[in-house]
């Protein structure tokens, strides 16, 4: 079978073209024909690590976490999936030496996830990291549902920082399915156009306007949630903006790692900084996502594609070092790795 494959840390360039044994499922696994590979910045960042000509944990790596695809073959003791299915997957490499840049792979089952009738597979390789990360970012506030559906955010405003992105997309979806009012900040008209696509009811562009009054006009009892993808950048913004037992939950370090809080500020308002990380979250907290997010998907939710709010970027499997390339350079959209039709 055909895989992209890399044996040392470097730039997309180390991703190599090469041809491989497809292995079978053992016990509690699941082999899958994958049909799309999705590429995140978590893919690029452990391609890259912090320097080029690391060694790897295993000998070779096959890269993405995210895909979707048809069970091919299933391990001793598993139930919920059968050969013939379509499935979506998710952190599929995590721990593991081959993700889904390739024809076949073979994943725990509990990351394997069935599609609902009429969901594609461009939309099941969208899923995985960005939508269970907007999935963990709206559901770990004090007083908040731990579970999304719809109501479980009435009343609630949600701030998404940065809402042109694949997680801001998603969390800007499952706000709104969830009953949220949505407040998102965009830095372009370009931005502006996809984030009414994807649904936000308010929408702010901080370059052009004063984005702390302006969120506050709309919100004037503050923020609930914010899902902050710059917490560097964005800290004063959303210590003012910030409700009583309000959350800032951060899921990524974008503009910078280290923040800085004015403590009082912040304890008097009891706020609460809540950081995330898909991989070490727990499986409890990922069955939980996965579930919530096929329910939204039955409802018609987390829709992908420009007239949805992101755009869609394909490359075929032997470009995989170019769609590794546009993630890392800031693409705007999902981009997806056709491995088959």
């Amino acid at each position: 079978m055909r895989a992209i494959a890399y044996t040392q840390t470097g730039t997309p360039s180390v991703l190599q073209l090469v041809d491989r044994e497809q292995a079978d499922p053992g016990e509690g696994e699941v082999r899958v024909r994958v049909v799309r590979s999705g590429v995140n910045p978590t893919d690029w960042k452990s391609r890259a690590g912090s320097g080029a000509g690391q060694s790897l944990p295993f000998p070779e790596v096959v890269p993405n976490q995210d895909g979707a695809g048809v069970v091919d073959a299933v391990g001793a003791g598993v139930s919920g999936v059968s050969a013939g299915d379509r499935v979506w997957l998710y952190l599929a490499a995590h721990g593991r030496p081959t993700g889904t840049a390739q024809e076949f792979t073979v994943v725990p089952a509990e990351r394997v996830v069935r599609l609902p009738e009429g969901i594609g597979f461009d939309l099941g390789a969208s899923l995985g990291v960005p939508a269970m990360t907007a999935h963990r970012a709206l559901t770990v506030a004090e007083d908040g549902p731990t579970r999304l559906a719809p109501g479980a955010l009435a009343g609630k405003t949600v701030l998404v920082a940065g809402g042109a992105g694949a997680v801001g997309h998603a969390a800007i979806q499952l706000a709104r399915w969830a009953g949220a009012t949505v407040i998102t900040t965009i830095s372009s008209p370009e931005k502006e156009t996809l984030v009414t696509a994807a649904g936000a009811d308010h929408i702010v562009n901080y370059r052009t306007t004063d984005a702390a009054t302006a969120i506050r006009a709309i919100a004037p009892n503050g923020v609930d949630v914010v899902v902050e993808v710059s917490p560097a950048q964005n800290a004063e913004l959303n210590q003012t903006v910030i409700a009583n037992h309000g959350t800032i939950s951060v899921y990524a370090n974008n503009g910078g790692s280290e923040v800085t809080l004015d403590v009082r500020r912040h304890f008097a308002l009891n706020v609460r900084y809540q950081f995330l990380l898909l991989y070490t979250v727990g499986q409890g907290a990922l069955a939980a996502a996965a579930e919530d997010i096929t329910a939204a998907l039955i409802d018609g939710v987390l829709p992908v594609g420009e007239g949805a709010g992101l755009p869609l970027l394909h490359f075929p499997l032997e470009r995989a070092a170019e769609a590794h390339a546009a993630v890392e350079g800031g693409a705007v959209g999902k981009v997806l790795i056709d491995v088959a039709e």
